[in-house]
């Protein structure tokens, strides 16, 4: 089974651009193959990396429903459904991407968000990394059939606000069927030193902080000019930080 580093944390924190820097670091690092999946409904993920998403597996869910008879002849719905998935993988030579794409709209999808959450959760098994970009609900990793995760990163940047988001979704973990093996805090648009005020909100979620990443001027200029955050230089200071905080929790 692939090992699976997930992110979760409110809008506009920064969760999609740090799991973008760790992609980045785990491609450069060969620490592949990586299975990167976006599982925040905003689908964010594939356009940090400069790419275009085609498809994504709610538009084969809504497809379908629109059309459940219209299997072509000699498939069945499963072999159809997981033929579609497939195709809907991005291929990169560094990583593949996978975009879940929308929540279910009206009618009954039980039986099709089983087999898409089944298959995807196979199609994890062939890379030894999954990374995954959540939601603040974590419904994708909740629906997973195995519901394990090594490591959970609850990104925030530097606000109590962000730490009052987090603090709720830490309280979400109890009643959710997952397995977090390692579970920590990465601040983003962080200053050198962290208030006082803020380490306390920080001990009464009783997560650590495990890796802080400081206001980078190449992040704005890279979102301005649409460049893809794969291309940052090795001396960006996100990717450094990134860097300190995959040599700790990702050796290679």
């Amino acid at each position: 089974m692939s090992k699976v580093i997930a992110f979760a944390g409110k809008g506009g924190v920064g969760k999609t651009t740090v799991a973008t820097l760790v992609i980045r670091n785990m491609s450069a690092s060969n620490k592949g193959p990586i299975l990167a999946v976006d599982a925040d409904p905003n689908s964010n993920l594939g356009e940090t990396m400069g790419l275009e998403v085609p498809s994504t597996i709610g538009d084969i869910r809504e497809n379908y429903m629109k059309d459940p008879q219209g299997i072509p002849s000699g498939m069945d719905k499963i072999n159809y459904l997981e033929t579609l998935v497939e195709q809907a993988l991005i291929e990169k030579p560094e990583f593949d991407l996978l975009v879940m794409g929308r929540q279910e709209g009206q009618g009954c999808y039980c039986m099709v968000n089983n087999i898409l959450n089944k298959f995807t959760e196979k199609l994890g098994g062939h890379y030894k990394y999954m990374v995954v970009d959540n939601e603040a609900g974590m419904e994708h990793l909740s629906r997973r059939t195995s519901g394990k995760v090594d490591m959970l990163f609850l990104v925030t940047d530097y606000s109590l606000r962000g730490l009052r988001a987090l603090r709720r979704i830490h309280s979400m973990l109890e009643g959710l069927n997952l397995d977090v093996k390692e579970l920590g805090i990465i601040v983003t648009r962080a200053p050198e030193t962290l208030s006082e005020a803020f380490l306390n909100e920080v001990k009464e979620i009783d997560v650590p902080i495990v890796g802080t990443i400081p206001d980078d001027p190449a992040l704005l200029e890279f979102d301005m000019e649409r460049k893809s955050l794969l291309d940052l230089p090795d001396s960006s200071l996100s990717v450094l930080a990134i860097e300190k905080l995959m040599d700790a929790h990702c050796p290679a």
